[in-house]
């Protein structure tokens, strides 16, 4: 009797800690965006990632690919723009139900957040002021590791750490946005700022009499960029990845890449 009354116990166990799978499984924001109808999804505002057109709306590469994979959900889509540094905090608080803004997938970030496959791959690059650079004469990377060299980065994100590993010399000017580190750069201020591509290249483009890129386009720290989803959540994370996969696939995301990162034809809907 006491050998059926353990293993009746253990067969109960089991079928609760199944049950209890089951419940989390459930409880996936996949489940609750699909009941809900909308997908909410947190971005920072990055040329050409995501920006403001001149009516604006957000328009860009993850603009498309949240109303893409929201379409492909059957549901609608709601954009939160959020200071880079508290989008991750602001997951956490349920705030979004995913982080969709070209977040590079880095081993401290993980500690916090799942990252899906990824979806994009980008680089750092370095708009300088063509006349400053001569003036101080910067031509190898040993010249701009100096401390009389001044580099401006937006606060919080991975072209700072190539900024510490490559120039520690160099003095670093941090700011909220893209279009205050490179007005700094073009009011002679700093001497470059350190920011993924393709933006150093469209500076340059834009600006060919005061900017140049003194290292070719994109030479530094290449990395991948990913969905960022809270812990605990396997169902987003399989959803998400077979979503990236199956748009890869079709060529969708490199198309959409390509008409935001390879052309400036969307150039004249922003300021």
């Amino acid at each position: 009797m006491k050998m059926w009354n353990k293993l009746l116990t253990a067969c109960i166990a089991l079928v609760m800690s199944v049950g209890m799978v089951g419940s989390a499984s459930a409880d996936s924001v996949i489940d609750d965006v699909v009941k809900r109808g909308k997908l909410v999804v947190g971005l920072s505002t990055f040329v050409p990632w995501a920006m403001r057109d001149k009516k604006g709306d957000l328009i860009g590469f993850e603009i498309d690919v949240s109303r893409q994979l929201a379409k492909d959900m059957g549901v609608e889509v709601e954009l939160v723009p959020t200071a880079w540094d508290g989008i991750i905090p602001a997951l956490l608080a349920g705030k979004f139900d995913v982080i969709i803004t070209g977040m590079v997938h880095k081993p401290a970030r993980n500690l916090t957040v799942n990252f899906s496959k990824p979806y994009a791959y980008l680089n750092v690059g370095m708009a300088a002021n063509t006349a400053l650079a001569a003036k101080d004469g910067l031509k190898t990377m040993e010249d701009w590791n100096s401390s009389k060299v001044t580099l401006t980065i937006k606060r919080g994100t991975a072209p700072g750490e190539t900024a510490e590993r490559l120039f520690p010399k160099a003095r670093v000017r941090q700011f909220d946005d893209d279009a205050q580190a490179l007005q700094d750069v073009l009011n002679g201020n700093a001497h470059a700022f350190l920011t993924s591509e393709p933006k150093p290249a469209y500076y340059v483009i834009d600006n060919p009499d005061v900017l140049y890129n003194p290292f070719g386009i994109g030479p530094f720290d290449p990395s991948a960029s990913a969905f960022a989803v809270r812990k605990g959540d396997p169902d987003a994370l399989n959803f998400f990845d077979n979503w990236i996969q199956y748009r890869t696939l079709d060529g969708w995301l490199e198309r959409t890449h390509a008409r935001w990162f390879q052309s400036r034809d969307w150039k004249d809907q922003v300021n």
